[in-house]
């Protein structure tokens, strides 16, 4: 339907809580994860939330096909298109990862975050149908950043060493 414009870190619908979907299976809901497909895939991005288009709904759309993004152990492997209505994330072991992220809110920079390894993740599609999966490594990184934005929370609030928070372009020159 269309491209919006992806707010960016400091807006105040980032950093608030986002409202539950009530009724699935709507022309409102359909067009709004229509625009999100259409925003995330015209910026490059592997997923993205309604907050980030300024919705404050918990609605979030991810995917990554075969010829994804490198993430620097080489491919991840793929992650099916997913529409994510009212998720519920719990983790499925203490132990966390430590990887590279970047987000359309907050463009040109990247960080190394820790986030769980293993997950499951549970809610909706946007026709009301129930979604259960559990899932590991950079699948479950892609979901937990995700649906970390219905929480008003962004990556850089994650970063546990500040010295691997920077521009793309510096932290280049690096490695």
């Amino acid at each position: 339907m269309a491209v919006r414009t992806v707010i960016r870190m400091g807006h105040p619908v980032l950093r608030g809580v986002a409202e539950p979907v009530e009724r699935f299976d709507t022309l409102g809901l359909h067009a709004l994860v229509e625009d999100l497909w259409d925003t995330m895939h015209a910026s490059g991005g592997i997923g993205i939330a309604a907050p980030q288009i300024a919705v404050a709904r918990q609605v979030v759309v991810f995917g990554l096909g075969a010829h994804g993004a490198e993430t620097g152990r080489g491919r991840p492997a793929p992650i099916p298109p997913t529409v994510l209505v009212n998720p519920v994330i719990e983790p499925l072991a203490d132990v966390m990862t430590d990887g590279w992220e970047a987000c359309l809110s907050v463009p040109g920079l990247r960080g190394v975050v820790p986030r769980y390894a293993r997950i499951r993740y549970t809610g909706f599609d946007a026709f009301g149908n129930r979604i259960e999966r559990e899932v590991e490594d950079y699948h479950a990184r892609v979901v937990q950043h995700e649906c970390d934005h219905l929480d008003g929370v962004l990556y850089p609030a994650r970063i546990r060493d500040m010295t691997t928070f920077g521009f793309d372009e510096e932290l280049a020159v690096e490695t």
